[in-house]
């Protein structure tokens, strides 16, 4: 019998970190055929090329699919996808699998999620049933939630809501966050191997700060930014700050330029591009407190014992544990809810996410579930009147 082939799609190096275990898991399995599809910031030269990280681990593309327009507009976003759509398509023509594996809400993975149900190949969703209500992410998740069969969510929450959208109960399962599989494989740098490879002298305290466009915010992602860099400030010089690059939302590049402004008039404060996941989480290791608007912040630092100041709208209704700290974008309030992370002792709490084994359960349930063509889906009402 033929193995069957599921298609993983990545398009950026964050996402791709995420993705890593359950890929090498996939790949090991006789049963099952590992197909890669690489798009996004993966393939743009202003990001890092990060698509090479893959082949330095090992794994083979089976395709590219250029979609990212060098734009910092929304038009700019939905002609990417509009592409991504035609790429997309053609791969999965060339390709024929069996099943399409997507993690998360990025603009390239919906994309990629309207090419595969369109064609009616059964699509796994990683992530689905987590609410964000300040980015167009949002939208994006839910609509992937329905164009898939397959449900593996990250936690209990996300289990319910993804049952409210009308998926049955047999289709879902709560396997944890993948990206804390990451987190316990890696062989984490020490600190000075960290400052060595970063070039840049930690100080005694120092933040990890990932900040990334807030697309449906009150405020402009350029407010949101300037908020949290007179907040850093009012910290002082003596406090390292350790900024990683936005993502490729609009307005990603003009904060990249903002940040990078700010990062050379301050000795204490570093720009780094896309880290990787070793380094990263090395990183976040090394470091006092991770501030920003990443999801990683909430879902995966925790596991390293550190806490999370989460700024602004982006992630407002993403389910929180006790290590994470919400705070608004105005600057008084982003010292505070710093200092006040730095009080936290957060290597006993508990997470919401899991402690591991995603990738796992998720390779049993894919080797348990047939892939046939999409078929079409009960809505199944949680409490019909």
């Amino acid at each position: 019998m033929s193995a069957t082939r599921i298609c993983m799609v990545t398009g950026s190096r964050a996402e791709y970190g995420l993705l890593h275990t359950l890929m090498q898991r996939i790949a090991a399995e006789p049963r099952l055929c590992l197909q890669i599809a690489v798009t996004g910031s993966h393939l743009a030269p202003e990001y890092g090329s990060t698509g090479s990280a893959l082949a330095a681990d090992g794994f083979t593309p089976d395709g590219r699919v250029e979609m990212l327009l060098s734009s910092d507009s929304a038009v700019g976003a939905a002609k990417s996808i509009g592409l991504g759509v035609i790429g997309f398509a053609d791969l999965f023509e060339r390709l024929r699998p069996h099943r399409v594996v997507l993690l998360g809400d990025r603009f390239e993975i919906f994309a990629a999620a309207t090419a595969a149900y369109t064609a009616r190949i059964p699509i796994a969703h990683i992530g689905g049933g987590d609410i964000t209500e300040g980015a167009l992410d949002e939208a994006y998740r839910h609509a992937i939630t329905k164009m898939a069969d397959l449900h593996f969510v990250t936690n209990a929450r996300a289990a319910r809501i993804v049952r409210q959208l009308g998926e049955t109960e047999r289709s879902i399962f709560n396997v944890g966050h993948p990206g804390i599989d990451r987190i316990l494989e890696l062989p984490l740098l020490a600190r000075s191997e960290l400052e060595r490879t970063l070039g840049f002298a930690l100080r005694p305290r120092n933040v990890l700060v990932t900040h990334h466009p807030a697309t449906l915010g009150e405020r402009s992602a350029d407010d949101e930014l300037e908020a949290l860099l007179r907040g850093l400030d009012e910290l002082g010089s003596d406090v390292g700050v350790l900024f990683t690059q936005p993502n490729s939302d609009p307005a990603g590049r003009r904060m990249h330029a903002t940040i990078k402004r700010y990062a050379a008039q301050r000795p204490h404060v570093h720009l780094s591009g896309t880290l990787g996941q070793l380094v990263y989480f090395s990183a976040v290791r090394a470091c006092d407190a991770v501030v920003g608007n990443s999801s990683s912040g909430i879902c995966e630092v925790p596991a390293l014992g550190k806490p999370s100041v989460d700024i602004g709208a982006r992630q407002r209704g993403r389910l929180c544990g006790p290590s994470v700290i919400r705070c608004e974008a105005d600057g008084t309030a982003v010292a505070a809810a710093i200092r006040r992370a730095w009080r936290l002792d957060c290597r006993a709490l508990i997470s919401p996410y899991g402690h591991g084994g995603s990738a796992d359960r998720m390779v049993k349930i894919l080797l348990r579930r047939s892939a046939g063509r999409t078929s079409a889906k009960i809505f199944e009402e949680v409490n019909p009147s």
